[in-house]
């Protein structure tokens, strides 16, 4: 699942653009990722999360549902097949919440007979009649009404609602939203739609039969195998998923869909949209494909599934739901042609399909162990940034996730990664277990050359494949491949918490480069053991030395005949926390130019910014040539164009990154930079950027026209094409407003 980002919450498209400008000269904003909900850590916390006892199994669903769409009520039927996991058992617990129960039955040979049952809104504690062994199998009928607008559903700050079943504009009142149904499970909300043992440990294949109105368009897992028309205009679609999955994994969506067909292979990909946005699917989703190559390649296990669909719906409860053959998303991800030149979600589809892998294939054991889930679909966005964009995109999303999780911290502490103590089940979906751990993964690539690590992936995916997986699991995977205890490094990052702090102190003397470093983080943190790399760059070249630091407080010394021209401690920047290395400018200097990974040309422009003198106003001019757009964009924002001097410098430069730019947030951040200029001169330059498709770019010119020429800007919106008055209309009132 990936979670809504702060942006993302935005009730309006204004907020999005308004977010996009008035960030850009705060270098912080291109760093932002995704945040999460955050545990309660305040609280004590006494009770071990064991994984839920199996005294059933499930092995089979069948529902068949239909829909009361005035009273937001489904009329559900399941035939529900099951075994004891070991010992005998005469009775059977399902979670069913908030449902009528109509009838419970035992099916044998086509005939029911009716069960004993207690139901406490909760769950249904069944009597079977008679005692079963493990070797056995039972089938139970249930005739039952879910009303999940009835259900006193308990959300979270990552999961905003748990009710399992949502009917959207079910009266066709709001004339500006679609009629749609659609489902969303984990945690364990499926149980507010169909009985089940709603825990994922469990696995079950699945028969779902949805009769809807005929006009519209159903979504669930697995293969549609039948459609049969009624005489009163309703239709049943069946569909059938061969391959055993997770409760909460199961999903149904219904509307007014028109469907684009893609494929991976022979495998059918397909593009569930609103009829406005069919139009734009290829362009919103035609990557898919190529991520499902890619994945399937560097996993050395092929897409396990027999299709993959994904859906938009209206008024999601969080960012996205990697459901079984068919990933469920929030609307941010529906964008126009127009809307896709400024942002897309990309991140998004990469870390849902991740999850086809890592999540629905081998399903975290427990919800202790989601990180098993979570990390591993965030180091899927990581990895597919650099498989597509090249190294620097792999950097600025490896990068991203971890200052993400390091503003959630404090003093080095956080919770562990496999977590066995938490208050409620929804407080797992933090940024230590999406964020953290898809560095703590990288990081471990690191360590372990990507040959090893991928073969390690590839067997505890083959060796659990439709089952589940914990931690251990994974270790043990490693350990066979590489012939090499892995425990150190998994008690260190995964059943430990916090993360190192780094304060480093560099002295050169007698031909010795002495490098001090102290572990500062809080003291209630544990001391790490840190294998670590450290670039010399000298007269001669570049030198690499490796050290273990394993204390709180330690020394090294290199000897070199001259003082190194510059130090770069963890050069390709895998440690999981923070250095403080107290460098010159002169060092922020020298690595933009010398040792130019992103990290070090970020960091280098992030001092520039803050730190105005000519030097650093040269970096920053030197930036404006950045491969990288974000560093670019900022180092634009850096240059005060009010300033003779640095307008005599760059003035040129960034009036042709306004008109010629390949990328919308840079052309976007010259034309606001040109609209603090004071100089009439840009007026022309800025209202070109009205005509162009690009509503960052036109948004960039109205804040710039109000600034320079703000008796201009009533004509200038008049002016502009009618679609952009609507999609840019809040943002004109505000600036009207603020006239």
């Amino acid at each position: 699942m990936q979670k809504i980002p702060d942006f993302t919450e935005a009730k309006t498209k204004y907020r999005m653009i308004h977010k996009l400008f008035f960030t850009l000269s705060l270098w912080a904003s291109i760093q932002v990722t995704t945040t999460y909900a955050q545990s309660h850590t305040a609280l004590p916390i006494h009770q071990y999360r064991v994984t839920e006892t199996k005294i059933n199994d499930l092995i089979h669903t069948k529902l068949d549902v239909k829909f009361d769409y005035a009273k937001r009520y489904l009329y559900g039927q399941e035939w529900v097949t099951l075994k004891p996991h070991f010992y005998p058992t005469d009775s059977l617990r399902l979670d069913a919440k908030g449902m009528d129960i109509k009838e419970v039955s035992l099916l044998h040979d086509q005939q029911k007979t009716a069960l004993k049952y207690a139901y406490d809104g909760e769950s249904i504690l069944i009597n079977l009649g008679k005692t079963f062994q493990s070797t056995d199998q039972y089938t139970i009928y249930i005739s039952y009404v879910a009303k999940p607008d009835e259900l006193k559903a308990k959300g979270s700050a990552a999961i905003s609602d748990a009710k399992g079943l949502y009917f959207i504009n079910p009266d066709g009142k709001d004339p500006n939203k679609p009629i749609q149904i659609w489902t969303q499970g984990e945690t364990e909300a499926s149980s507010a739609w169909f009985p089940t043992i709603d825990k994922p440990a469990q696995k079950t294949t699945s028969d779902i039969s949805i009769t809807v109105q005929d006009q519209y368009t159903t979504l669930s897992n697995g293969a549609l195998t039948n459609q049969q028309k009624h005489a009163d205009g309703t239709r049943t679609d069946t569909w059938i998923m061969t391959q055993a999955h997770a409760p909460y994994l199961f999903m149904m969506a219904v509307g007014d869909f028109k469907i684009t067909n893609d494929h991976y292979k022979s495998i059918p990909v397909d593009y569930y949209l609103e009829p406005k946005y069919a139009p734009y699917a290829k362009e919103i989703f035609g990557k898919t494909p190529a991520m499902m190559a890619y994945y399937s390649q560097v996993l050395g296990v092929e897409y396990p599934w027999n299709k993959y669909a994904q859906v938009v719906a209206r008024d999601y409860v969080s960012g996205a739901m990697e459901n079984t053959t068919a990933t469920l998303h929030g609307e941010p991800v529906q964008k126009t042609t127009r809307e896709l030149l400024d942002d897309n979600e990309e991140g998004t589809i990469a870390h849902e399909l991740f999850h086809q892998w890592f999540g629905d294939l081998v399903t975290a054991e427990s919800w202790s162990n989601l990180t098993m889930n979570e990390s591993f679909a965030t180091f899927g966005e990581v990895i597919w940034h650099g498989h597509d964009g090249g190294q620097d995109k792999e950097d600025k999303s490896r990068f991203e996730k971890l200052q993400s999780y390091l503003r959630s911290s404090k003093n080095g502490k956080s919770q562990t990664l496999a977590r066995f103590y938490y208050h409620d089940k929804e407080d797992m979906f933090d940024n230590v277990s999406y964020s953290k751990g898809s560095v703590i993964l990288y990081a471990l690539k690191n360590q372990m050359g990507d040959a090893a690590f991928y073969q390690s992936l590839q067997k505890y995916l083959t060796d659990n494949a439709h089952k589940t997986g914990e931690t251990h699991q994974l270790r043990l995977a490693m350990e066979e491949i590489t012939g090499k205890d892995w425990s150190p490094y998994f008690n260190q990052w995964y059943y430990q918490g916090g993360h190192p702090i780094l304060d480093i102190q560099y002295t050169y003397e007698h031909g010795m480069q002495k490098i001090a470093i102290k572990q500062v983080q809080d003291s209630t943190v544990q001391t790490f053991t840190l294998p670590l790399h450290i670039d010399f760059y000298t007269a001669n070249g570049k030198e690499t030395k490796a050290i273990v630091m394993n204390q709180r407080a330690q020394e090294f010394s290199f000897p070199f005949a001259q003082k190194p021209d510059f130090i770069d401690f963890d050069p390709a920047k895998i440690l999981v926390g923070e250095v403080q290395d107290n460098k010159t400018q002169a060092d922020y200097c020298y690595q933009y130019k010398n040792a130019p990974t992103y990290y070090n040309r970020s960091k280098a422009i992030d001092y520039a910014l803050y730190h105005k003198n000519p030097e650093t106003t040269q970096l920053l001019v030197s930036a404006l040539n950045d491969q990288e757009e974000d560093i670019r964009a900022v180092a634009i924002q850096g240059l005060d164009l009010s300033d003779p001097i640095i307008k005599k410098m760059v003035e040129t430069k960034i009036i042709a990154m306004a008109q010629q730019d390949s990328k919308t947030k840079v052309r976007a951040s010259a034309i606001f930079a040109l609209g603090n200029s004071g100089n009439q001169k840009n007026l022309a330059v800025i209202e070109k950027g009205l005509k162009e498709q690009s509503y960052a770019v036109i948004s960039a010119s109205l804040y710039a026209i109000k600034k320079l020429a703000p008796s201009k800007l009533d004509r200038s919106i008049a002016a502009l094409d009618s679609e952009a008055k609507i999609y840019l209309a809040t943002l004109i009132k505000k600036l009207k407003n603020n006239s």
